[in-house]
């Protein structure tokens, strides 16, 4: 399971522009589903590439499945050449995201996205409206069935 504290910390330290979606995004709205992982679109800005490659550097990330050994460096220049990127690290699972299908960039989904505090940490989460569409967009079984307890958190939060 991620040390979701922990990375948000070091994100909100460095000063990365990131948004976190998927489950860790229905936990934060309330939902009661369990995730190993945290999904998070980031902003694809040089200085912002920069910032997330060095937070991410203390916690040792390499890519998720590659063989054992295989050389890789989360930096700048890897994160340009590549979009989206699933690691494995210290902190545990992360998948990095510079486009989902259904939310697209970071700049797009910011404005379906609202800051919440995450472990005493200001921490943008995508809408519950937002991530009801890209579970739908992805449409993976484990995605639609977690859509239905999604629209009760959305149809009796207050309002």
């Amino acid at each position: 399971m991620t040390d979701l504290p922990a990375l948000v910390a070091a994100l909100d330290d460095a000063g990365v522009r990131f948004i976190v979606i998927g489950g860790m995004a229905g936990i934060a709205h309330g939902a009661a589903r369990v995730t190993f992982d945290v999904d998070c679109v980031y902003s694809r800005e040089p200085d912002n590439l920069h910032r997330l490659a060095s937070a991410l550097a203390g916690f040792r990330p390499r890519l998720r499945g590659a063989p054992p050994g295989l050389p890789f460096r989360l930096d700048e220049p890897t994160m340009r050449a590549g979009l989206n990127f699933t690691l494995d690290s210290e902190a545990g699972p992360i998948d990095l995201l510079g486009e989902v299908p259904g939310g697209g960039t970071y700049d797009q989904l910011l404005p379906r996205s609202v800051e919440l505090r995450v472990f005493g940490r200001p921490c943008r989460v995508v809408t519950l409206e937002a991530l009801i569409a890209l579970k739908r967009a992805a449409g993976r079984p484990k995605d639609l069935e977690a859509i239905a307890e999604l629209e009760v958190l959305l149809d009796t939060r207050p309002e």
